[in-house]
């Protein structure tokens, strides 16, 4: 039988750290389980019990769009929205958090028309009510799995109370806010050109843009003078010449803008090279600015200025169209604009009023034709001359063959320069459908319109909503305002099936809006009790009433644009029962400053007349480790699904609270593999509190008068953090709130206090002061962690409270510790940073040692620390054996010597005096706390301890 150790014998006596809580915390499957617990527990109808009487904080909830699996960015928002309802909750507020779906629009019907593709089905041929149906079930699919998605993150919510914008009830609503434009006279329709998608044959919103890289055929063309308005015919025989990117457009050209500032110039054509359509002689009209580069372009080798002149004198000036003889015998007009600059091009801006916002604007003002040439599905209509039928994408070859040939009929009659003069290839940023990612048209066509300006004011008032609305982060107010200050007219039209019509008639013989009260009230009773289908189902004669002839009405098919859709969210989730109005708060990306905060605002503002938010909220774009965005072709798509089940939600949460989610953010593997470690560390905080903490007892409990000076530090830094968390639910602003948190576990409590006063807590009596001190402030530290990680760590925080014994109920129905006054303590923490950097000197000096093979570890070491007279002031009463876990500590006090440890404020005249000393303790190791001392074997019944572990093993026995 083999001899016990010294220690062996003792070790009955230590209390070691007992806990149910494992090390590891097996995310992946027991996150599941939790959430089958809150489940059956009915967690959720608690909550909403619990926030019955409370004054409410509303976050109303963004729709996230219901086609497809969750990406990282969904969860990034919505794990953002989860810790700030979680944690107003924990501060008294009660919480009504409805997630939404936006179920109409596009991406839908596209979905459902791949699949008649497939079967090689026509969709039009399909009945309306039939199509609308099946993008109802595709959205019903995706908007369950999404739910379940959400929740599988730890997102809680009034998950059975959701809103979808296809719920009959929301319908309803929406349609009764487009009434409330009509009826306020917001609401027109009219001619104008809007961004247009040819491939999904509809107007498209600014949200629904993406700017791409584009190849364009760039082309100048020479227009030449017919009628001169100045008094020596300076213009005779001289073409203006054009640039442009969009050479289907010149079709459309119905006039040239100048600018009235700018210099112009008549240039001659001395010398040309091989590539130029221009001959010597010819005579061309730019801006003075701009002659070097046109005659690069032009391929002109050699030019003479004839003389110049200012804009203003080109007042009045018609040239011709350069097609003409070929269907386009029509003036065009010289006009003044004030868009016209001369950072590129010539100076004179082709004009096609049909197909641009400058142009249609300019066209507008002078009274110029809009034409509408060209189709949805973007062919020129059959009417056009020379390009009946072609397709505006197709058409830069024939457009610029045509204008050549133009060119070459003028050379050989001797007249002015008409047609193509130059042609290029230009890569450039250019607007693309996100969705089909096919470039977009700029197309006159019949639309609706919401009226930013005019009788309704609605740019003024929105502006002026905003000015009372905070924003997170604050610069983000600029993008916001600016966006509203310089939009356009809103068009809220959609030319197709799945989604909400904008349900109203047009009397046929005036082209007049009805606008009748009663017969929207009507139509909003009917798509309440049976959806918006309804319109499609019903004869017109069921709106419009007694009195009047369906005959005599258009009934509009139209649907509305899904953002005016989402923007009306406010108007069936907020003011009902106990959803308050307007919401607290509205957060989602930064891409929603031209989306559905914009939407939501102009709608609110429109109908109701303030913004239906109080606060902003906005995150970045998730991108990859490399700052690259996420895309499958580069295989650097992180999915929130696998995250789940390789990690664990916790982790992708922890994720995004330690990120700066006012920028953009980046994640992938090592980044994952980063905030695992950090998850590490805070699970082994709490499992090193429970453990420690095991068998605690009220009796134990330490009045704050009587603790020690460490733990009243400890209790001054939970103050601080304390703070730091209120002030984060007060303003929205968590950027740095966690990774403070993190610092404060790793730093201040398992690198310091743990470090120093395990002694205390494992070998100290169970009736010492000092270790009921430690492990009163241990229960406090316990209840905060665990409420304060809640919010982010909804699980693990959860399974820490759980495993305390006492503890039943779930932490998420638990307050946010409401901290005494006396612990805040300026002075004690300066006094206590001051101590820290002391103690790294020293433990500095003693990692040497050890290296050195002088110890073993920091309890073979005996301390010679020399101190100033100031600083032996300012650090009385420390242990310093204690703080620094050495066997023993001596201070030798230095008259006169300057400082190394207090710094310029505590430093006093005199020579600095030397480092601290690191020698090996004398006398033996205690056999149970392993002390150093020259006291052990004093005890002759138990030889092989120190004095304080006899009275301790004495008193147990």
């Amino acid at each position: 039988m083999s001899e016990s150790k010294p220690q062996d014998l003792y070790r009955e006596t230590v209390f070691l750290p007992t806990t149910s809580f494992p090390m590891r915390g097996n995310l992946p499957r027991r996150e599941p389980e939790i959430l089958a617990g809150w489940e059956s527990e009915k967690l959720d109808d608690r909550l909403f019990e619990q926030a019955r009487g409370r004054d409410v904080f509303m976050l109303h909830d963004g729709p996230p769009y219901a086609n497809g699996h969750l990406h990282i960015g969904h969860a990034l928002n919505k794990i953002l929205k989860d810790v700030i309802n979680r944690a107003h909750r924990m501060s008294g507020y009660g919480i009504h958090y409805v997630p939404g779906w936006d179920c109409h629009g596009l991406p839908i019907e596209w979905k459902i028309e791949e699949e008649y593709r497939k079967r090689g089905q026509d969709k039009d041929s399909v009945p309306v009510l039939q199509f609308r149906a099946e993008c109802r079930a595709y959205a019903q699919k995706w908007l369950d799995i999404q739910a379940a998605e959400f929740r599988r993150l730890g997102v809680q919510a009034e998950w059975a109370n959701r809103y979808a914008t296809m719920d009959f009830s929301s319908e309803a609503a929406i349609a009764g806010e487009i009434g409330k434009f009509l009826l306020n006279g917001l609401l027109y329709r009219g001619l104008r050109p809007v961004m247009w998608s040819p491939v999904e044959k509809t107007a498209l919103a600014e949200a629904e843009i993406e700017y791409r890289d584009h190849e364009s055929t760039a082309i100048h063309v020479a227009f030449p003078f017919v009628t001169d308005p100045t008094p020596a015919k300076a213009l005779q025989d001289v073409a203006a010449v054009i640039w442009t990117t969009t050479p289907w457009t010149i079709p459309a050209n119905r006039a040239i803008a100048y600018g009235p500032d700018i210099t112009y110039a008549v240039v001659r054509v001395d010398g040309v090279g091989d590539n130029a359509t221009l001959e010597p002689e010819a005579r061309v009209l730019v801006a003075e600015d701009l002659i070097a580069p046109f005659c690069e372009a032009a391929d002109i080798t050699a030019h003479h200025v004839l003389y110049t002149l200012p804009g203003s004198a080109l007042e009045g000036a018609i040239c011709a169209h350069p097609l003409r003889g070929e269907g386009y015998d029509f003036d065009v007009p010289l006009l003044p604009g004030a868009h016209v600059t001369t950072e590129a091009g010539t100076g004179l801006v082709h004009t096609a009023p049909a197909h641009g916002e400058d142009d249609f604007n300019l066209g507008r003002a002078y009274g110029l034709e809009i034409t509408e040439m060209v189709l949805g599905d973007g062919r020129y209509a059959d009417w056009v001359p020379l390009f009946a039928g072609g397709h505006v994408f197709k058409a830069a070859e024939p457009v610029c063959q045509a204008l050549l040939e133009a060119m070459q009929r003028a050379v050989a009659a001797g007249t002015a320069p008409c047609g193509l003069v130059a042609r290029a290839v230009l890569v450039h940023s250019y607007p693309h459908s996100w969705r089909s990612r096919a470039p977009i048209i700029y197309r006159a066509t019949p639309q609706w319109f919401i009226s930013m300006d005019g009788e309704g004011h609605l740019r003024e008032r929105a502006l002026t909503a905003l000015e009372k609305v905070t924003f997170v982060p604050a610069q983000s107010r600029n993008r916001l305002t600016s966006m509203v200050a310089g939009r356009p007219d809103w068009c809220i039209s959609r030319q197709r099936a799945w989604g909400v019509p904008i349900a109203v008639f047009v009397e046929k013989r005036t082209g007049e809006v009805l606008r009748d009260a009663a017969v929207m009230e009507r139509i909003v009773t009917a798509f309440r009790a049976e959806g918006a289908d309804a319109w499609y189902s019903s004869p017109a004669a069921r709106f419009l009433g007694e009195g009047r002839n369906p005959d005599d009405y258009e009934q509009v098919f139209d649907i509305v644009d899904v953002w005016f859709e989402s923007g009306s969210t406010h108007a069936f989730v907020l003011g009902h029962g106990d959803m308050p109005f307007p919401a607290d708060l509205y957060l989602e990306g930064s891409d929603q400053h031209r989306g559905w905060f914009q939407s939501s605002l102009l709608e609110s503002v429109g109908t109701r007349g303030v913004a239906p938010y109080k606060a902003l909220v906005t995150n970045g774009f998730v991108l990859d480790e490399q700052g690259r965005k996420m895309s499958k072709s580069l295989g650097n798509v992180i999915a929130p699904q696998d995250v789940n089940d390789s990690l664990g939600a916790d982790i992708l949460r922890l994720w995004v609270m330690n990120s700066d989610t006012n920028d953009d953010l980046r994640i992938g593997k090592e980044i994952l593999k980063q905030q695992g470690e950090l998850y590490r560390r805070l699970r082994n905080t709490l499992r090193w509190l429970l453990g420690a903490l095991d068998g605690f007892t009220e009796a134990e409990r330490v009045p704050f008068g009587e603790l020690p000076e460490l733990e009243r530090w400890v209790l001054h830094r939970m103050s601080e953090l304390g703070s730091l968390v209120a002030r984060a639910v007060e303003t929205h602003e968590w950027v740095g709130v966690y990774p403070a948190l993190h610092g404060f576990c790793a730093a201040d409590l398992s690198a310091f206090y743990f470090d120093v006063r395990k002694d205390t807590i494992y070998c100290d009596g169970a009736s010492s002061l000092k270790r009921r001190a430690a492990r009163t402030v241990l229960d406090q530290l316990h209840r905060c962690l665990c409420a304060w990680l809640a919010p982010v760590l909804v699980f693990t925080a959860e399974e820490a409270w759980l495993a305390r014994p006492g503890n039943a109920e779930s932490i998420h129905l638990q307050p946010f510790p409401e901290l005494p006054t006396q612990w805040h303590d300026p002075e004690l923490g300066d006094r206590w940073a001051m101590l820290r950097a002391v103690r790294r000197v020293i433990t500095t000096e003693i990692e040497t040692a050890r290296r050195d093979g002088m110890v073993k570890s920091s309890l073979q070491a005996a301390l010679d620390l020399p101190l100033s007279e100031a600083e032996a002031a300012r650090f009385d009463g420390v242990d310093w054996a204690e703080l620094t876990i050495v066997s023993q500590a001596d201070v030798s006090i230095i008259a006169g010597a300057g400082s190394i440890y207090l710094g310029e404020d505590g430093a006093q005249e005199g020579v600095p005096h030397g480092i601290p000393t690191i020698n090996v303790a004398t006398g033996h190791k205690c056999a149970r706390c392993w002390k150093v001392l020259e006291e052990v074997g004093q005890d002759k019944a138990h030889p092989e301890l120190c004095l304080r572990c006899v009275d301790v093993v004495r008193d147990g026995a």
